[in-house]
């Protein structure tokens, strides 16, 4: 690990979010002078040369840059003049990209910078991306027919009080230094082909499964755990078991991870100069007993930053039902204008503001292990500012409050839909219906065996809280496949276990040809055909979908987004929060 993990992410997930999320459009358009204009095409190769070499020429003249810099937008002429001058402007041009990745992965694409290389390098920390055990992690995500792959990267804020700022910002004195809390946690999916973005909110008092994870600095061993909440995953070794945690849930495959704490969020609102937020009455987020955000916000519309965004972002006293659904609404408003903003105005454009963007950025947040240099965050950016404002979807996954455990909610059915539109690449916001078609048919490197030489181990999967297990299903379907010639096909005795959808299993790719055989032979689609090492040979289980019967039917799959998600589109100038009445004043 990098540099101290210390919670280092910000509980306003939004403030990770606001980095990632949007990626910004015309970033070099917006940062470019009249000077510039004659070097166009040399801002093409700015990415390869922010290295070495940048670094180096930095280093010759850091002093000098810095003096220039604060009268950049002026004299194009004088830049012109002389070798020198032209070797400063394209060392200045690679030095305003590195900074506009970070501006574009923290805050959504802001412009330009001048900052040199090495001391924002300096800047980053970073840590391991995955805690987890193999068994539990996602399959990496395949590359569609034009060689391109989506990108996942979970955004992560903690409300970790692990410094005197973060102690003053979050108040709770007695929890200075505890264990810190993932208490915003947002999965930020870019699609393979870079037209659209969507974001899935987690609240963080959903319960589930939380798996097994080894702190990557002690050694230290995290046992699994069972309905615990959420955002209990950050304190059991860092992010990557909150990464983990959303790996097993979704089965969604996750590039990278993105976090920040409360003096961050604070840091990059007051670099970012405002965002401009809207509420639907006086607000004023405070309880007799303390409890509350404080925020305190006249009815209209507000240019926020620093504490004031901080306490938007940690709202939940105040807001609609008072509940944390509501808050991730308020997170996403927030979001949503700061992507506007940045993407429509030059307020950033200044030299001055930039750097101070670019430095707030890089101090602030944590990322894993594949985004620890300016560059590799250049390379994601690159990546963000292609999808335009209109086609980034916000949503909250869909989810109940649980039975047992009061204030509490557990994912529903339509959460399990709405991550399977995730994990197929199926855009949130519905434009793309027409390539949302079946799966693309897996790559075989082998070919399958004889029927009656596969070996088949058939599970009874279709166990259910309401229905509980339809018994013999693991019989029945056995005989179905002997008297399909699968001859060496056996059922397991063992108690019904609960899959949602017939799956076939298989532990290693020489025997992906076989599973995909059996999965043909019965009607199974291939997209249920999954490589697993919780099998140790082609194992069928059988869902709930399959309770009765001889014959497997496919579920017809309904590629809407759930209206229970609440999606919310990034373009809409609309968006105002409710006040609950109870906190008007």
């Amino acid at each position: 690990m990098s540099g101290a993990r210390g919670g280092g992410v910000g509980t306003v997930g939004r403030s990770t979010v606001r980095g990632a999320v949007p990626g910004a459009g015309g970033v070099a358009d917006s940062t470019s002078t009249a000077a510039d204009d004659d070097a166009t095409a040399e801002d093409g190769g700015a990415s390869a040369d922010a290295g070495a070499g940048v670094a180096e020429d930095v280093a010759e003249d850091v002093a000098e840059d810095v003096a220039e810099d604060g009268g950049a937008g002026g004299s194009g002429g004088g830049r012109r003049a002389g070798r020198g001058t032209d070797r400063r402007r394209r060392r200045r041009r690679v030095l305003r990209w590195s900074a506009t990745l970070l501006a574009l992965v923290i805050v959504g694409g802001a412009g330009a910078g001048y900052l040199y290389y090495e001391h924002l390098n300096a800047n980053i920390k970073s840590d391991k991306l995955n805690l987890g055990d193999a068994k539990d992690r996602a399959a990496e995500t395949k590359a569609n027919e034009a060689g391109q792959k989506a990108l996942n990267i979970l955004l992560i804020g903690s409300d970790a009080r692990d410094t005197v700022e973060n102690q003053k910002l979050g108040g709770a004195k007695d929890t200075f230094n505890g264990t810190p809390l993932a208490d915003v946690q947002m999965l930020l999916h870019v699609s393979a082909d870079r037209s659209n973005m969507s974001v899935v909110s987690m609240p963080r008092d959903t319960l589930l499964s939380i798996p097994k994870c080894t702190d990557p600095d002690t050694g230290e061993v995290f046992r699994s755990l069972t309905r615990e909440i959420t955002n209990s995953s950050l304190g059991r070794g860092g992010p990557g078991c909150t990464v983990a945690t959303w790996e097993k849930l979704t089965d969604i495959h996750i590039d990278h991870f993105m976090m920040i704490d409360f003096g961050g969020v604070v840091s990059m609102a007051d670099a970012i100069g405002g965002v401009p937020v809207c509420v639907d009455a006086n607000v004023h987020s405070h309880t007799s007993t303390g409890k509350g955000s404080g925020l305190k916000l006249a009815e209209g519309t507000h240019d926020i930053k620093g504490k004031q965004a901080l306490q938007w972002l940690r709202t939940r006293y105040g807001f609609e039902d008072d509940t944390d659904l509501a808050r991730a609404k308020a997170q996403h408003m927030y979001m949503n204008s700061m992507v506007r903003q940045l993407r429509s105005e030059a307020k950033l454009t200044n030299p001055n503001g930039l750097r101070k963007l670019a430095e707030a950025a890089t101090q602030a947040i944590t990322v894993d292990d594949g985004l620890d240099s300016i560059k590799k965050m250049y390379d994601l950016a690159t990546e963000l500012q292609k999808v335009p404002t209109e086609r980034i979807t916000m949503t909250t996954m869909p989810n109940r409050y649980d039975t047992v455990q009061t204030g509490r909610v557990v994912p529903t059915e339509d959460a399990g839909k709405l991550f399977r539109l995730v994990r197929e690449d199926i855009a949130l916001d519905g434009k793309d219906a027409a390539k949302a078609t079946a799966s693309p048919s897996p790559t075989v490197t082998d070919a399958a065996a004889a029927d009656q030489d596969i070996a088949v181990q058939v599970r009874n999967g279709t166990y259910t809280d309401s229905l509980g297990a339809a018994r013999g299903r693991a019989s029945a379907v056995t005989e179905v496949l002997v008297g399909k010639g699968f001859t060496d096909a056996k059922a397991d005795a063992s108690p019904a276990t609960t899959e949602k959808t017939t799956v076939i299993r298989y532990p290693s790719a020489d025997l992906q040809a076989d599973a995909l055989r059996v999965a043909k032979a019965l009607g199974v689609p291939a997209g249920q055909v999954k490589q697993s090492t919780d099998v140790s040979g082609v194992t069928l289980v059988v869902g709930a979908d399959w309770r009765s019967g001889t014959a497997y039917k496919a579920p017809v799959q309904d590629d809407r987004t759930p209206t229970s998600a609440e999606t919310m589109n990034a373009a809409d100038t609309s968006q105002c929060m409710h006040v609950d009445p109870a906190y008007s004043w």
